[in-house]
C-alpha cells in the first residue's frame, strides 16, 4: 500500500496532521477578535502593526526552523513551537494595552513560523514528491473543523463576553493537546543529522529582517515624521538584508525555485491583506456583527481547504504551474468582491465572500507552489527552502499590507482608502499570472 497512510507514513502523518489541527484551531479562532481587541485597547489606529507583528516574527521563527529540521529533523521545532503558542495566547489575553497585544502576536508568530516551515521540510524529507500533494491537502483537510468551531465561536464569546475570554479559553483547550503531541513526538525518533556548514542559519540577518518587518508595520500605522522615518528606516533595512535569506535572483524571478519563492510573497500578501481588510471593514465600517465576520472566516477555511483537496486529486495531472495561474484567476474575483464591498449603496455583506473566494485561490496554489518548490530544492536542504518560501511569503505579507496600508491612510474618507486598498492588489495578481510559467518543472 503506497499512501500518506500506509505503516512506513502512518506515524508522521498523524503527527503533522495534529500538529497542523492545533495550529490552526487557535490561529482561526484569534483573528476574527483582533479588531475587537484593537478596540477595546484603544489602538485601532495600530492594527496594522498588530495584525504584522505575527508576521514580522514569522520571519525569524521560519529561519530558526528551516535550520533545526535540516540539523535534527522537524521532531523538536515543532514540539517547542506547540508549547510556545499556548505561552503566547495568555500573554495577549491579559493585554492592558495594545503594545501588550503585539507583543503576545510577535511571539505567538515566532512558534508558527518555525511549526510552519518545520512541517513543509518535514514532508519533503519524508514522503515521495508524488504523495507530497496530497499531504499538503490532508494538512489543509485539518483545518475544517477548526473553521467550523473557531471564528463563529470566537465571534459569539466576543460578543457575550469579552475577547480576553477567547485568548485564555484557546490557552487552556490547547494545553493538554499540545503537551500530548510533545509526548508522541519524542517517540518519534530519528538518526541524527550533520547540520553542516550551509545549514546555520544566517541568525543576525533573520532577527534584523524581523525587527524591521514590525518597525514598517508601525510606520504605516501613522502619517507623522516620526512614523514617515520608520517606514524609510524599515524599508532600508529589509532591501539590505532581506536577500541574504532568499534564493539568489529571488526578486527578479529567476526561473525555478527563485521565481517560486517570490510567487509564494506576491500570493501570500494578497490574501494576507484581504484577510486582515475585509474583517475590519466589515466591523468597523459596515457595522456587521462580528458573529457573522467569524463566519467569513469559516468559509474561507472550507474553502482553502477544499480547493487543496481538489488539487492533489482532481488536478493532479494538471501542471503545478497552470494551477498557480487558476488559483491567482479565482484571487482576481475575491479582490472585485472586496472593492465593491466599499460602494455605500450596495449592501454590507457584499464584501463578505472575498474572505472564502480568495482561500479558494489560495488553496489551489499554494500547494502548487509548496511542491514545486521542493521539486526545486537540492536534496537535504528541504529546510533552507522551506524556511525562504516563509520568508518571503511573510515579506509579501508585510511590503503588500504596508501599501494597502498607506493608500488605506491616504484615502479621502475610510470607505474610499479600503477602495484603494483593495485596488492596489490587481498589481501583485497581474505579476502572479505573467510569472507563473517561470516556476514549471523542466
Amino acid at each position: 500500500m503506497d499512501g500518506i497512510f500506509a505503516p512506513t507514513h502512518r506515524a508522521r502523518t498523524v503527527c503533522f496532521a495534529a500538529v497542523t489541527f492545533l495550529t490552526g484551531f487557535a490561529a482561526l479562532a484569534v483573528l476574527p477578535t483582533l479588531p475587537t481587541a484593537t478596540a477595546d485597547l484603544h489602538g485601532v489606529a495600530l492594527f496594522p502593526l498588530v495584525a504584522g507583528c505575527f508576521v514580522a516574527a514569522s520571519l525569524l521563527g521560519g529561519v530558526l526552523g528551516g535550520a533545526w529540521s535540516d540539523a535534527a529533523g522537524a521532531r523538536a521545532p515543532l514540539a517547542v513551537g506547540t508549547v510556545l503558542t499556548v505561552a503566547t495566547l495568555l500573554v495577549s489575553a491579559s493585554s492592558t494595552s495594545i503594545w501588550q497585544l503585539a507583543a503576545g502576536r510577535f511571539l505567538d508568530g515566532l512558534a508558527a513560523g518555525a511549526v510552519a516551515v518545520a512541517i513543509n521540510a518535514a514532508i519533503g524529507q519524508s514522503y515521495p514528491e508524488h504523495l507530497q500533494s496530497r499531504v499538503l491537502a490532508l494538512m489543509s483537510g485539518c483545518w475544517v473543523i477548526p473553521s467550523l468551531v473557531g471564528p463563529p465561536l470566537a465571534g459569539l464569546v466576543s460578543e457575550l463576553w469579552s475577547w480576553r475570554v477567547v485568548f485564555y479559553g484557546l490557552a487552556v483547550l490547547t494545553a493538554v493537546p499540545s503537551l500530548l503531541l510533545v509526548l508522541v513526538l519524542r517517540r518519534q525518533d530519528g538518526p541524527p543529522r550533520d547540520p553542516g556548514p550551509a545549514a546555520r542559519p544566517p541568525l543576525l540577518v533573520a532577527v534584523v529582517v524581523s525587527l524591521a518587518a514590525a518597525v514598517g508595520q508601525y510606520g504605516v500605522s501613522g502619517r507623522d515624521a516620526r512614523h514617515l522615518l520608520a517606514v524609510v528606516a524599515a524599508g532600508a533595512l529589509l532591501a539590505a538584508f532581506a536577500p541574504r535569506l532568499l534564493p539568489t535572483g529571488t526578486w527578479r524571478a529567476v526561473r525555478g525555485l527563485p521565481a517560486t519563492v517570490l510567487l509564494r510573497g506576491l500570493s501570500s500578501g494578497t490574501f494576507f491583506t484581504l484577510e486582515a481588510y475585509v474583517p475590519l471593514l466589515l466591523i468597523t465600517e459596515r457595522h456587521v456583527n462580528p458573529v457573522v465576520s467569524g463566519l467569513a472566516f469559516t468559509g474561507a477555511a472550507l474553502a482553502w481547504a477544499g480547493a487543496s483537496w481538489v488539487q492533489g486529486n482532481l488536478l493532479h495531472g494538471v501542471p503545478r504551474h497552470r494551477t498557480v495561474l487558476i488559483g491567482t484567476l479565482v484571487m482576481a474575483a475575491a479582490v472585485a468582491c472586496a472593492v465593491l464591498g466599499t460602494l455605500p449603496g450596495l449592501p454590507a455583506l457584499t464584501a463578505a465572500p472575498a474572505m472564502p473566494l480568495a482561500a479558494t485561490g489560495m488553496g489551489l496554489l499554494s500547494p502548487a507552489l509548496t511542491v514545486l518548490s521542493l521539486a526545486h530544492s537540492p536534496a537535504g536542504h528541504e529546510g533552507r527552502t522551506s524556511s525562504a518560501m516563509q520568508t518571503n511569503q511573510n515579506l509579501g505579507q508585510i511590503t503588500v499590507l504596508a501599501l494597502a496600508s498607506l493608500a488605506l491612510t491616504a484615502g479621502a474618507s475610510s470607505l474610499s482608502g479600503y477602495a484603494a486598498a483593495f485596488t492596489l492588489l490587481a498589481a501583485p495578481l497581474a505579476a502572479l499570472a505573467l510569472l507563473a510559467p517561470r516556476t514549471r518543472i523542466p
